[in-house]
Parts: structure tokens; sequence; C-alpha cells
């Protein structure tokens, strides 16, 4: 059997508010699932169980109160959890990529360079990284004349469909995905479904977050209810 692209090992997260006596919220007590090349893992979940949190945990975004992210990087695992930020930089520029709800970009950056940075970095040349960034955005309906724009100049819709080519320019090994498709109309959200069908055919490992149920059913190879994982904890 294919090793895993991604595994999460006894995940623990506990927020602390300072501002109550150092009083804890427990949020993940020993979560564990892998995901293997090919494969799309949906968390699913009441609203407020940790879904965005988990994803936040994988990425390095948070740190997690105990328990390990292993992530399989140039040919070995490397635990988010533990590694120095220079490696996790490293993972997440080459291996681990996020579309997240919200573009997070430079000023007045144009969209198409936006979109190519990723593959740039990694040593593309910029003809060709622009080149594959058009064709995302026009397979994304962002009108060529708007490729030459900075992002902030764009509709809430235009800016998310912006952040989900930029996401999938790269080929990334595995691929955190929340809720990719909100606020989409029905033509860009089964674009979406074919660009995450594309990456599940090249052997990508996903884990998402999906809340409207056409698009869940459509990319989730199996579930990971983190409300049942909570109750057995």
């Amino acid at each position: 059997m294919t090793r895993p692209l991604l595994s999460v090992e006894a995940l623990e997260k506990r927020f602390t508010l300072h501002l109550q006596g150092g009083l804890e919220i427990p949020v993940l007590d020993g979560l564990g699932f892998s995901v293997r090349p090919g494969e799309c893992v949906v968390l699913a979940g009441a609203s407020g169980v940790g879904k965005s949190t988990v994803l936040k945990l994988v990425y390095g975004s948070y740190k997690a109160s105990a328990g390990r992210v292993l992530v399989s990087h140039e040919g070995a695992p490397v635990d988010l959890v533990s590694a120095d930020p220079r490696t996790v930089l490293d993972v997440r520029r080459r291996t681990l990529g996020y579309v997240s709800q919200f573009l997070r970009v430079v000023p007045r950056v144009a969209a198409i360079d936006v979109v190519a940075e990723p593959l740039v970095t990694l040593g593309m040349p910029r003809e060709e990284a622009r080149e594959r960034a058009g064709t995302l955005l026009d397979r994304l309906a962002i009108p060529e004349r708007l490729f030459s724009l900075p992002p902030a100049t764009f509709s809430g819709g235009e800016q998310q469909r912006v952040n989900i080519a930029r996401g999938f320019a790269h080929p990334y090994p595995v691929l955190l995905l929340d809720e990719p498709t909100a606020s989409l109309d029905a033509r860009n959200r089964a674009t979406v479904v074919q660009l995450i069908e594309e990456a599940k055919a090249r052997g990508a490992a996903m884990v998402g977050i999906f809340h409207d149920e056409d698009v869940r059913e459509a990319v989730a190879t199996r579930l990971v209810d983190l409300t049942a994982e909570r109750m057995a904890a």
C-alpha cells in the first residue's frame, strides 16, 4: 500500500485565555488521520468544532499543544510540530500548499504575478510561470483585462478565484483547502472540482473543508468527522 504523504498523529490543541487567569479551552484531543497520494480527505462536523484549526495546525500557523504532523518532504518525513522555522518555510514552499478563504498578498502586485509567484520562487522562468498563471486565471473566469491589475481592486469573488489559481499553480504534493468554493457561482465551483480531481489524478494528497454538500460529495475520498473525534476523546 502507498505510504501517506501526510500523517496527523495524536494532535492536541488548547487555547489559553491569558486575560481570564490562564483559562485553557481544549479544541482537539488526540486527533489522528493520514492522507495517501490521490486522496482528498474532507473534515466534517458542526460549525465551531475545529475544522479550520486543524488546517492551521497542519500548516503550522498554529502551534500544536501535543502530537505530530508528518509531511513527506523531499523523500523524508518532516514533523512540522517540532521542525525549526526555516524547515517549515521550505516545506511550505515546495511541498505543502494552502488555499485559504481570504487572499493576503503584497499590495500593488498584478494578479498574474500573484499567481505566478510560487512558481518563480522555485526557479521557473517568469514568462513560463506567467503563462501557467494566465491559463489558471482564464479557467477561473478572470478576464484578461484584469491580469495586470492588483487583486485589491477586485471583488471578493474575484479575489477568491485568484487565491485558488495561486494555490493550484504549483503541483504541491500536499494541499490544504479551506472552503475554496465559498461564494463561487456554479461555473466556478465546477472548475474548482475539476482542479481538485486533476490534483488527485497526479497523486496529490489533500485535506479540505467544504460546506457545499454537492462539492463535498464530488471530491471526498473519505470524511474525518471532528464531532465524533471530540466525542470519542
